[in-house]
């Protein structure tokens, strides 16, 4: 009986162990299985761990030089344990604990403890403060900050599971949007007991307590070196390589590359909320508007990865992901010659600070230059910005495209295609302007109003010369013949009311769209309320602003870019292409995918008629070519020189009044028909033809000089 009741419990024994060592078999060799997966997951879940930095992608321009970029510099960081010596919160939690302890020594080491950190910690700001515009109070400052923020974190997270039953759980939609200033107050109401409250934040352990923080940027190798000489012994100090954004060609391009600089707004912060490794801390920095590094944050910023240390003291990581590179139309050779050249060029003392020129490559509707003076320095904007942002000249302004401006008579010959295509004129028919006053409320000639005469007493005052001589009273009676909803349709038709700069598509993340600062300009009686992106939405024009519409004067208003983009409209026989800033990127949603926005730019044929497009460009060559044409005489030595390159200049001087600013708008053809549109505003400028039109001349030698035009092949990669 006995023996028979042995076997039974060796046969079960047996059987429970063949199930167990299957079931041991199972876990290890099948790692797909719920069991291995949860194992795992337990491991991570219990282990301690550590988020990588993102590595940002670069801006490059067409040629492949880098606008922006990450580099490596380093900092003096320092451990929470340490920076904590200097807060008396966290003494006084350690003195606390120490005397909860049976040990009688315990408050004494405690004690002997914090005099000897802080001892430490204030030979190291002495160090610190050695280092080249570094002084002690700096660093005791960025101490405390440090120290505040997290133990205002810990004071959050003490307050949070001891008392869940706040009343302000449910004011809010979740505890973690409480604000930290009423959670506080909450805690403090609840617990009346300083003590008491810091032994709750003493228990607090928080990830931040583990992260070294910085303490100060390393400028130069010899303050590396130093810092290395005497931190390297020193507990809880660490000389930690950091990636910086670097933008090595300084002050060009500013106002179209943008810059980094701590992510603060809420709606900023939203951007990669659901994505845990895309989703900003508490010092990343993301693009701020306006500018690419903020219009392709989505592309430009990488994921940065994390380290686990498991329950098994392994570690497991998920690899940083790099950002992707942006590539710009712009010539950033080309850019820096152009604002050298506006920086130093000597204006009439009416003239500047502000100017915006814009060069387009006609055939590709590539944004070969988009410039804004002045300028200013990106890799000092975040600690320069309050002064940037106080500078009553707006360097952070993007005037080619975010500054709208009167035309005056670049307009004109948009004003005449209206006139010609709507029937209300023909080449041949003169408009009189004769040497007397406009009636009142009329625009007068400015020929009238410096030489007492009319351009009747130069020439017979047809479309072409009206042009060549830019004769405003030609223009005001001419836009006064056409329907309002008429002329307002061919402004929109050539960019004119319309934001027209576009980054490229699928960029945005979480819903959430980009674009640069831009303004629509005006073609109507008033500003729009709203976003115009139908002719349909456009509000109206009355009667009597055409007129002035006719000299690019009242209300209306358009851009640098717009007026160059008109221009390449032009040149191109009257097809319009939205200017392209982006020539290739990639996207989020397919890393290994280039786009390419020529692919998909709005192209329009405004089907303006073979005998309008002769007389406008017999017109805006006179302009430049011929005795008499408004930018002749400052043309006139070089039209030589562009003969023999087989290069024609086609333009249209532009002044206005309330505000003053000069225009030039045109475009240059060579003889391989390779073309490029350009604009010139100067604000403040008296006269298109004296202040504008010297800077378009020079500006066009750039490009020839570049190789978009001319003898000259220009390669690309």
């Amino acid at each position: 009986m006995y023996d028979k009741r042995i076997k039974i419990f060796v046969i079960i024994s047996a059987i429970l162990l063949l199930l167990c060592l299957l079931r041991l078999i199972q876990m290890q060799l099948l790692p797909t299985s719920s069991v291995q997966s949860d194992v795992e997951q337990l491991k991570l879940q219990k282990g301690q761990s550590r988020q990588l930095k993102t590595v940002r992608g670069e801006i490059l321009d067409r040629k492949g030089n880098v606008l922006a970029t990450d580099e490596p510099h380093f900092q003096i960081c320092i451990d929470y344990k340490f920076s904590g010596f200097m807060d008396d919160r966290v003494g006084q939690g350690k003195l606390l604990s120490a005397a909860d302890k049976e040990d009688s020594d315990a408050v004494d080491k405690v004690q002997k403890e914090l005099e000897l950190g802080l001892e430490d910690l204030n030979q190291v700001i002495n160090k610190c403060a050695q280092f080249r515009g570094v002084n002690s109070s700096d660093i005791r400052a960025e101490i405390k900050r440090i120290n505040d923020r997290i133990w205002n974190k810990r004071a959050f997270q003490a307050w949070r599971p001891n008392f869940p039953n706040s009343e302000l759980v449910n004011k809010y939609d979740s505890i973690i949007s409480v604000p930290h200033s009423e959670a506080m107050a909450d805690f403090e109401a609840k617990e009346p007991d300083l003590t008491k409250r810091i032994r709750l934040i003493n228990e607090i352990n928080i990830a931040e307590m583990h992260d070294p923080e910085m303490l100060l940027e390393l400028e130069t190798d010899d303050d590396i070196f130093a810092a290395q000489l005497e931190f390297l012994k020193v507990d809880g100090i660490q000389i930690m390589p950091k990636a910086r954004r670097l933008y090595p060609y300084g002050t060009v391009a500013a106002q179209t590359i943008g810059w980094v600089g701590r992510v603060t707004q809420e709606k900023d912060q939203q951007l990669f909320k659901d994505d845990k490794f895309a989703s900003y801390l508490t010092e990343d920095l993301g693009g701020r508007e306006d500018g690419v590094e903020y219009v392709c944050e989505a592309i430009l910023r990488g994921r940065r990865g994390e380290e686990f240390e498991d329950i098994d003291s392994q570690i497991v990581r998920t690899e940083i992901s790099f950002g992707s590179n942006v590539n710009l139309t712009l010539d950033i050779e080309l850019q820096e010659e152009i604002e050298n050249y506006l920086a130093t060029y000597p204006h009439e003392p009416n003239c500047g600070p502000g100017m915006a020129a814009v060069v387009i490559d006609v055939g590709t509707s590539d944004i070969l230059a988009l410039v804004s003076m002045p300028v200013y320095d990106l890799n000092r904007t975040r600690y320069d910005y309050t002064d940037l942002d106080k500078n009553p000249d707006r360097p952070l302004i993007n005037r080619a495209i975010n500054e709208r401006y009167p035309p005056g008579s670049v307009v004109k010959p948009l004003i005449l295609i209206a006139g010609l295509e709507s029937g209300k004129i023909t080449p041949e028919q003169t408009i009189s302007c004769p040497a007397q006053k406009a009636p009142t409320a009329w625009p007068s000639c400015y020929l009238y109003n410096r030489f007492s005469m009319g351009h009747d007493g130069r020439w017979e005052n047809n479309a072409r010369n009206a042009i060549r001589g830019s004769c405003n009273i030609y223009f005001s009676r001419l836009a006064h013949r056409i329907e309002p909803l008429v002329l307002q349709q061919w402004l929109f038709n050539f960019g004119y009311g319309q934001k027209i700069l576009f980054p490229p598509p699928s960029i945005s993340q979480n819903e959430i769209p980009r674009n640069f600062r831009q303004l629509s300009g005006v073609i109507s009686n008033i500003i729009p309320r709203e976003t115009i992106s139908d002719f349909e939405q456009m509000p109206p024009l009355s009667d009597g602003e055409r007129r002035w519409f006719g000299i690019g004067q009242g209300n209306l208003r358009a851009t640098p870019l717009q007026v160059a983009n008109s221009m390449a409209a032009i040149a191109r026989g009257g097809l319009f292409k939205l200017p392209r800033l982006f020539k290739s990127s990639v996207t989020p949603a397919a890393q290994n995918t280039n786009y390419d926005s020529s692919a998909t730019s709005q192209d329009i044929d405004l089907e303006i008629s073979l005998g309008t497009l002769a007389v406008i460009y017999d017109g805006m060559s006179a302009v430049v070519n011929e005795i008499s044409g408004t930018a002749n005489t400052t043309f006139a030595e070089a039209l030589p020189g562009l003969t023999n390159q087989n290069i024609k200049v086609y333009g249209k001087t532009g002044s206005t009044q309330a505000p003053e600013t000069a225009w030039f708008g045109g475009f240059a053809v060579d003889g391989k028909n390779k073309s490029i549109a350009i604009a010139v505003v100067v604000e403040g400028g008296e006269s298109g033809s004296s202040d504008a039109a010297p800077l378009a001349r020079d500006i066009i030698q750039f490009c020839i000089e570049a190789g978009y035009i001319g003898q000259t092949e220009q390669t690309t990669e």
